[in-house]
């Protein structure tokens, strides 16, 4: 799993005022919880772009007044007109406790059916994840090699050790759809 560093700083007072007074400093109020104790403070604005410019989930390592935390993004807020982060939450992730991520699918190998002339489609492209945080995956990887046309992975097929996804399980996750091209293929095969 990716982890991207930020450092903040404790907020002293909390508050309306306060908090347009960060802004005004493109600072970003925030706060953490998750270990029972609750942390405000405020980060630079420019700090959210490597989470939030990736596809890619992460951790994110706050450094509060050199004590550092681990935690993962729960909740953003943007300003409704210039889409600017206006305040995020945080939890801080414990190692014996589980979390839950959206975390994005994707394929491997060449599927038999699109050799064919099927075309893959991806019906969810994201599947959400509860797992210890040492066991997160950064990605679910589905081989396609033995998909044929009219073939699909469904959640119920995804086979997991270390994780469980919460995804309906018999919700398709990718398909291997006919087209023109596969079915005029077909019934060349057949004549």
């Amino acid at each position: 799993m990716r982890v991207v560093s930020m450092s903040g700083a404790l907020r002293e007072h909390v508050g309306k005022k306060d908090a347009k007074a960060l802004r005004r400093e493109d600072r970003v109020p925030c706060v953490m919880y998750g270990k029972g104790e609750q942390y405000l403070f405020s980060v630079e604005q420019t700090a959210f772009q490597r989470i939030l410019f990736n596809p890619e989930p992460c951790f994110v390592n706050i450094d509060l007044g050199g004590v550092k935390h681990m935690a993962m993004l729960k909740d953003i807020d943007f300003h409704p007109v210039t889409e600017i982060v206006y305040h995020a939450d945080f939890y801080e992730l414990t190692d014996d406790k589980p979390i839950v991520m959206s975390i994005p699918v994707h394929t491997c190998g060449t599927s038999k059916g699109v050799m064919k002339g099927g075309k893959l489609v991806y019906k969810q492209k994201r599947v959400n994840v509860k797992a210890l945080p040492a066991e997160m995956p950064s990605e679910v990887m589905l081989d396609i090699t033995n998909l044929d046309v009219n073939q699909r992975i469904r959640v119920e097929d995804i086979a997991t050790e270390k994780y469980c996804i919460l995804n309906p399980k018999s919700s398709e996750v990718i398909n291997i759809v006919s087209t023109r091209a596969s079915a005029t293929a077909a019934e060349e095969a057949a004549e």
